[in-house]
């Protein structure tokens, strides 16, 4: 086994790349960054034509993040593999690579991969990870994150569960005998920031700190409690109704607005009553959603993984899929 890896998580709107001791799944030094696939992307079509391909641009910029990483870490990175998770094989990114496709064991062995030799522009093979897809669904760095939380939380044991990541675009993944059967995509972060910027519900709402109040709490539960009432499309003008009406304050009807679209995603669970749940958030919204489980009556099925465990989900399932990887190429040169 390799001592050394680099692994890099390539998102939409963020870039994080670590240098990560194998044996231990130990981060040695990280770099983090906004400059997400999507912004290099269109960095990349402003220089019209100064670089030759997407591909040079891409690994340009790489480059360049993985001299801050040896400049941190006082390692010498040359020839330490590199395996990239995440949108960078999407066509946006630096080589699309195909999904790979339903069902999907989350040891990770079934993963899509595209490898790119080290050349003399960087010293590096690079081992890029391709998404998943299902009939009606996609998604590109989750698939990582699963092959990490099985082990992480020795999963093995549950004949049946669904991962619920929370995000922008939440995933809910259904897992049975150890295979990714099926997976469903909610836009419920983009869906609210839309909602509390561009609509005529912008006005009636404002931003809260990270400690909320009593009134606040009250204010996102109601919200839960009322997002299977009606439709969601007749309780969203009650944003509106609970301004003009002086019910909530401008942030406690922000709460409200958040307890409506995650009550409404999370109300499709209660249906599944054969899945043990797994609540997976690192972030801001871990307590949010925490609390809409148990406003729904769900916290008795519900396990939740520790923002640590979150956090290094991603290092241990891109470590897993190389390894598995390495194995399958020696078998194949014997």
């Amino acid at each position: 086994m390799k001592k050394y890896l680099i692994g890099c998580d390539w998102g939409t709107t963020s870039f994080r790349l670590r240098l990560i001791e194998t044996i231990e799944n130990k981060v040695i030094s990280e770099v983090l960054s906004t400059e997400g696939v999507a912004s290099t992307f269109d960095a990349w079509k402003a220089t019209k034509g100064e670089f030759e391909t997407k591909k040079s641009f891409f690994i340009q910029h790489l480059k360049e993040k993985l001299d801050l990483l040896a400049l941190q870490s006082k390692v010498d990175l040359d020839g330490i593999e590199i395996v990239i998770s995440g949108m960078a094989s999407s066509s946006i990114g630096i080589y699309e690579v195909p999904y790979a496709t339903l069902p999907y064991d989350v040891d990770g062995s079934q993963t899509v991969v595209h490898r790119l030799e080290a050349d003399v522009h960087l010293p590096h093979d690079i081992l890029l990870i391709s998404g998943v897809r299902s009939k009606y669904d996609v998604m590109r760095g989750e698939e990582t994150q699963l092959v990490g939380l099985a082990e992480l939380l020795d999963l093995a044991d549950y004949q049946r569960y669904i991962l619920i990541l929370p995000g922008t675009h939440s995933k809910h993944l259904y897992v049975h005998n150890n295979r990714l059967i099926d997976f469903q995509t909610y836009m419920t972060g983009e869906v609210f920031s839309l909602i509390s910027h561009h609509s005529i519900l912008k006005e009636s709402v404002e931003k809260t700190s990270r400690e909320l109040s009593v009134l606040e709490i009250d204010a996102f539960e109601m919200g839960v409690r009322e997002s299977g009432a009606r439709g969601l499309l007749r309780n969203l003008f009650r944003v509106r109704t609970n301004q003009l009406f002086q019910k909530w304050t401008k942030k406690e009807n922000g709460l409200y607005l958040s307890g409506l679209l995650i009550g409404s995603e999370i109300q499709d669970l209660l249906a599944e009553t054969e899945y043990q749940l797994v609540l997976c958030s690192g972030n801001n919204l871990y307590e949010l959603y925490k609390a809409a489980v148990q406003v729904l009556g769900l916290s008795d099925r519900t396990l939740t993984a520790s923002a640590d465990m979150v956090d290094i989900a991603t290092v241990v399932g891109q470590v897993k899929i190389f390894q598995n990887q390495a194995l399958l190429l020696n078998n194949q040169t014997l």
